[in-house]
């Protein structure tokens, strides 16, 4: 068999931030609404407790989203191009059949990074006034921009570790893990009652309070304390409307 057109070069994350091992990208997941005081920002009510969660929000974006050298086109179709500062999560292992038990679930982790979900929000919200699908919010080109991976052992246990993101050196956002309404097992399992998990898997674990816009010329500095930096700017693209 011969390919009709010239395959796609595959999506791969760095592995350290001076390494020479490259993480594969199956599929990208992300979470909505994860910590309380974003969805208070965005206009939807955050539960008083665990009992009163439901299900998590949650999305895709494509693979070939992925900003992996940091540098940012504005997007087209858009005057409002916001900032999601978010944990990243990769699966180093596929799930097994059925439906992942949540003390199995760690297992699964390879590392963490740092990324930013970027949002059309003005496309966003147009979709969600009128009941419909807003993928064209979310799942656009360049519209997931990541740090390299560092490996779970090396970062250990991920409460007392803390989000920051800086635009053009003033502090935007910034959250603490501990405040997850979905901690990372519990979204595994929760992803797993709708797909296969497998080796490869992004997750976006969702954003802390402090979502903003980007303009052309932009610098940003998302850091997972000392552990994993993804900095980057956004340059001017094609932002015609």
């Amino acid at each position: 068999m011969v390919d009709v057109i010239p395959p796609q070069a595959p999506v791969r994350v760095r592995v350290g931030a001076d390494g020479e091992n490259y993480f594969p990208v199956r599929r990208i997941y992300c979470v909505g609404r994860n910590f309380a005081d974003h969805a208070r920002e965005m206009g939807a009510d955050a539960p008083a407790s665990k009992a009163d969660r439901g299900r998590p929000v949650l999305f895709c974006k494509p693979a070939d989203a992925l900003v992996t050298d940091g540098v940012v086109p504005y997007p087209r179709g858009t005057s409002e191009l916001h900032h999601e500062l978010e944990l990243v999560v990769a699966i180093g292992r596929d799930a097994p059949a059925g439906i992942l038990d949540v003390a199995d679930a760690q297992a699964l982790v390879f590392g963490y990074g740092v990324g930013l979900d970027l949002t059309r929000r003005d496309l966003q919200a147009a979709a969600k006034s009128k009941g419909l699908p807003w993928d064209t919010g979310k799942a656009f080109d360049h519209s997931a921009p990541v740090s390299y991976l560092v490996p779970a052992a090396e970062v250990g246990s991920l409460d007392a570790k803390t989000l920051t993101l800086k635009v053009n050196d003033s502090v935007r956002q910034h959250g603490s893990l501990s405040d997850l309404i979905w901690n990372v097992p519990e979204i595994l399992h929760e992803l797993s009652r709708l797909f296969a998990l497998r080796a490869g898997d992004l997750v976006y674990m969702g954003t802390p309070a402090g979502v903003g816009a980007l303009q052309p010329g932009d610098r940003f500095v998302a850091r997972l304390d000392g552990l994993v930096e993804l900095s980057g700017v956004v340059t001017d693209g094609d932002s015609g409307l």
